[in-house]
């Protein structure tokens, strides 16, 4: 790593993202057993270490390098294939076979662990990956939930076939998973589905063009489709698992047309499919995809939210290293008090993203488990995360590429794909109006929000704090209880408020949550920012007033340091 003093252009390369971010190590302490946490921390040093420097130069040749697609061989033998650069097989390989992080979630033996991990360990892993490369992430999260939705709805014959290729860390026996779902007529509105089922003894013959198909050339894809003769809407949509190479070991009917010139992710493929006939198998029951297809989406949307975190602690973690060390006017950046405002605009976000990943990939847990109301919190907090944190990474990719200043528009360093990377979260499995409207669809459906009011309370009674702060915090749980009911009961006259409702309690959630971490590690810079979170996000502010410069700020700021010793119930920042 080169050091400012050896060079006026501060570079943070070969920093081991892990061992320099302190408070995920605290974090963990909390969502983690004692004994797997301790199990994982050499694993979680030697990812940081790779993800700090190997891992992102591969991301870096990977992202210049996209995938093309071949469709005859050089004698004319039709033989369609997509060729991948080796940096990024190198970066399938790290992730799918030697951290397993596509199977640690479905089986034991990974990493050594005798049992299979709760998705806090996974998102742990994949949020120190994913701060390298985002593209290749995608086809992770799909695997992983496909084989969650195989598991959950398949019959015993599909999962027998097929769970092994999907867990293996064996990475030439390795069946990658995808998610066939878009149509271009359809967009977000599966209802209009139109590929076509056709019935063929024990399988399906599916007929019809997929026009957004990423990792097209995985081994197994979940395909919505409509079985001939089945009702119009989504009542008449059905979940097929698609395979790429048949049971007899030929070449299933369907083509890549295309693949797509994207803006960012371009590491990894993604394409244009042409089903011509090719046989497929029921999932679960006839008429009910949608719904079912619906747990993969929503397992994929929370892995979308961990990803955006990651996203924005990588820029994070730029931004601060840029600032600490480079200078300029005579002092450090982040000395100037405008940086400092910059800086501490860019931190909140990527922390409150982070809390909400764990607290989500907790709920999940304890859903898994049947615990009565986790799956309602999994429900309202998945859809919270895809839409709140996913348009907060764009916009603090793009404040701390501006940290670094021309160099951070130049593409050889890693901000300009964080940008290009974090546009994709808003849009992939539901754009913000939709996943905005989901929150307002699992108050309605599931009985969500009292779940998520009586969770937040909980955690707050947890937490030690002044009573006029606990006040501030629960008056905004109500006021925003009381907005949300509103819109849920309107029956879509109040729809045009579903991201404001939305925004809110993810702010109220993360700040709840951030207060109750606080109060179980002691932290009192923890405190500091889960207060501001409710100040600055969710209190109405007078935007005309200009407040002193705190004098509690530059020790926030300042890496690994924290506000002098402090009781987490002395501070009131409301």
């Amino acid at each position: 790593m080169t050091q400012a003093a050896e060079h006026p252009v501060p570079d943070q390369r070969g920093a081991n993202l892990y061992t320099s971010d302190a408070t995920l190590g605290e974090l963990l302490s909390l969502y983690l057993p004692a004994d797997l946490r301790a199990h994982l921390e050499p694993h979680l040093v030697q990812l940081g270490a790779l993800a700090g420097g190997p891992l992102d130069d591969l991301a870096l040749t990977a992202d210049k390098c996209p995938p093309t697609l071949e469709h005859r061989t050089r004698s004319g033998v039709d033989g369609q294939r997509i060729v991948k650069h080796p940096a990024y097989v190198e970066l399938e390989r790290v992730a799918f076979a030697q951290y397993g992080l596509a199977a640690l979630s479905h089986r034991g033996g990974v990493l050594g662990w005798p049992q299979a991990m709760p998705a806090a360990a996974k998102y742990a892993l994949s949020y120190l990956f994913v701060q390298a490369e985002f593209g290749l992430c995608c086809p992770l999260s799909m695997t992983d939930s496909l084989t969650r939705t195989l598991r959950k709805y398949g019959s015993a014959q599909l999962i027998e076939r097929y769970l092994q290729q999907l867990t293996t860390q064996d990475f030439d026996q390795l069946s990658q998973g995808a998610m066939f779902m878009t149509e271009q007529g359809a967009g977000s509105d599966i209802g209009a589905t139109t590929v076509r089922a056709e019935p063929d003894g024990d399988a399906f013959r599916l007929w019809g063009d997929k026009w957004f198909c990423t990792n097209p050339d995985a081994g197994l894809a979940m395909v919505l489709a409509r079985i001939d003769g089945a009702p119009s809407g989504l009542k008449g949509v059905s979940l097929f698992l698609l395979p790429r190479q048949l049971p007899d070991g030929s070449i299933n009917a369907y083509r890549t047309i295309r693949l797509k010139d994207k803006m960012g992710t371009r590491s990894m493929a993604s394409g244009e499919v042409r089903l011509e006939g090719a046989r497929a198998w029921l999932i679960g029951e006839a008429g009910r995809g949608f719904q079912q297809m619906a747990d993969m989406i929503n397992n994929s949307r929370l892995s979308n939210g961990m990803r955006a975190a990651g996203l924005m602690r990588r820029a994070c973690s730029e931004a601060f290293f840029v600032a600490t060390h480079r200078r300029a006017f005579g002092q450090r950046l982040i000395d100037l008090p405008l940086m400092r405002r910059q800086l501490l605009k860019i931190l909140l976000p990527a922390e409150q993203a982070r809390t909400m990943v764990f607290q989500a990939a907790d709920a999940l847990r304890r859903a898994d488990a049947g615990e009565a109301d986790a799956y309602a919190l999994v429900r309202i907090l998945t859809p919270m995360i895809k839409f709140r944190a996913c348009r907060d990474a764009r916009r603090v990719t793009g404040d701390a590429m501006e940290v670094r200043g021309g160099c951070g528009y130049i593409e050889e360093w890693s901000d300009p794909r964080l940008v290009r990377d974090a546009h994709l979260g808003s849009i992939w499995e539901g754009t913000s109006n939709i996943v905005a409207l989901d929150v307002i669809r699992a108050i309605r459906r599931e009985g969500s929000l009292p779940v998520l009011d009586r969770h937040l309370r909980g955690l707050l009674a947890a937490t030690p704090m002044q009573e006029g702060v606990r006040q501030r915090f629960e008056h905004a749980l109500t006021s925003a209880g009381a907005a949300a009911t509103r819109v849920a009961e309107g029956h879509g006259r109040d729809d045009h408020a579903a991201r404001q409702v939305a925004s809110a309690l993810y702010h109220l959630s993360t700040a709840c949550a951030m207060a109750w971490e606080a109060g179980r590690l002691g932290s009192a810079r923890r405190m500091q920012l889960a207060q501001l979170v409710l100040r600055h996000r969710v209190l109405p502010q007078d935007p005309l007033a200009v407040d002193d410069v705190p004098t509690w700020l530059p020790a926030l700021l300042e890496p690994g340091h924290g506000p002098a010793p402090q009781a987490v119930d002395a501070i009131d920042l409301l």
